[in-house]
């Protein structure tokens, strides 16, 4: 489904060459958990901004679904974002002014998809993730894991393979994190591709597979025997 082909990504600042990723490689295959881990400065920011067709590689090659990424223009890269993998935030990134319910049909009207067919395909998804009786309360009426569970439904929209999720439990508590990343394995054992971007080794141990950057390299890439998934 994903493959990562001796990628570089590299930005001018001032006069100075940074080098946030220097020729790494790596596939990831469909219906796989892995996580990203590596502390601030590591390359896996950016790397997820890739991965997430956000920005586009300095030199090498990235492959989605066997096409390659750095070949699309802007609209082209729009689409594959909204259709192709779903986005979870550690800020959760809801409208406040808008219900749950309306935050989850944001991606269902970028799709064009009838009103009536958005409702209730957002309504089945808070369902699914246990928001049936919340689904019109807005951001501010919502806890910290209610919120990320809604940022769960709006990614799972329109039926993604791959859910793209940055630091998912960075802004809860450990029992309310944990409680996301349960559900995250449940997505995965239904057959999402499951990408979690992290610095805590802790949240890794999640995953099936664990690949750890350093300085823009990947000092390892191992599956992960603790992993229950």
């Amino acid at each position: 489904m994903i493959s990562i082909s001796n990628v570089t990504k590299h930005y001018l600042m001032g006069d100075v060459l940074v080098k946030a990723l220097d020729g790494i490689s790596f596939d990831i295959a469909e219906g796989e958990f892995v996580a990203i881990v590596g502390p601030s400065g590591s390359g896996k920011s950016t790397l997820m901004n890739i991965l997430g067709c956000l920005d586009i590689v300095t030199e090498g090659v990235y492959k989605l679904n066997q096409k390659m990424i750095k070949e699309y223009d802007e609209n082209d890269l729009a689409e594959i974002r909204n259709t192709s993998i779903g986005f979870v935030f550690q800020q959760f990134n809801l409208l406040p002014s808008f219900s749950a319910l309306e935050n989850v049909m944001i991606p269902l009207t970028y799709a064009r998809i009838h009103r009536k067919e958005r409702e209730n395909k957002a309504k089945a998804l808070l369902t699914q993730v246990g928001l049936g009786d919340r689904m019109f309360h807005k951001p501010t009426e919502l806890s910290g894991g209610q919120q990320q569970r809604v940022s769960i439904a709006r990614a799972l929209a329109n039926d993604p393979n791959i859910i793209l999720a940055d630091e998912p439990t960075g802004a809860l508590d450990s029992k309310t994190g944990q409680e996301v990343l349960a559900l995250l394995t449940q997505l995965n054992k239904q057959g999402k591709t499951i990408i979690i971007i992290t610095h805590d080794m802790a949240i890794a141990q999640y995953a099936k597979r664990i690949i750890r950057l350093k300085d823009g390299l990947i000092e390892s890439d191992t599956r992960n025997e603790e992993s229950d998934v």
